[in-house]
């Protein structure tokens, strides 16, 4: 068997169009899954516009096995008038069965937390990465902020060489 094929931005055909850059600080990410999100026309078209934002956002798994990104911004789209959307609603994330079962599990029983990191387009598609996420304590934070330090220090030494 192969190594699992990792999605990034440089891919061909993903467009980035955000991504939550306090996560990496704030949670210790555990497991990433790809979704599929259930948008409404005007968001589409604001979101090539490239608006978006998951800074607040935070995903959850309800009583009926259903997953929903919320909080999440994407703004009106300025042309869209009265057909607009809400620009911080709710959206249905698409998942596998058993991956949502799986990741139900562990949110109830384990404590994670589901955590969205960035969302972009493949191909026609909207996908978000979200990921299964414990969250740091302080100490774990300044641990975080001191090996940030020294490795910035090694590579301007190594630069300045």
């Amino acid at each position: 068997m192969g190594k699992k094929k990792r999605h990034s931005a440089e891919e061909p055909g993903v467009r980035l169009l955000c991504r939550n850059r306090r996560a990496r600080f704030d949670y210790e990410l555990v497991e990433r899954v790809e979704a599929g999100l259930v948008l409404q026309g005007s968001e589409v078209k604001s979101l090539r516009q490239g608006k978006a934002g998951l800074a607040e956002a935070y995903a959850v798994i309800d009583e009926h096995d259903e997953a929903w990104l919320v909080n999440a911004n994407i703004p009106e789209y300025a042309w869209a008038h009265r057909e607009n959307h809400a620009p911080k609603r709710s959206r249905k994330l698409l998942l596998h069965a058993g991956e949502l079962r799986r990741l139900g599990i562990k949110v109830r029983e384990r404590g994670f937390t589901l955590v969205p990191l960035r969302m972009y387009f493949r191909g026609a598609h909207v996908k978000v990465e979200v990921a299964l996420a414990r969250g740091k304590k302080t100490h774990d934070k300044r641990e975080t902020i001191k090996q940030r330090d020294q490795d910035r220090d090694v590579r301007r030494e190594l630069r300045g060489r």
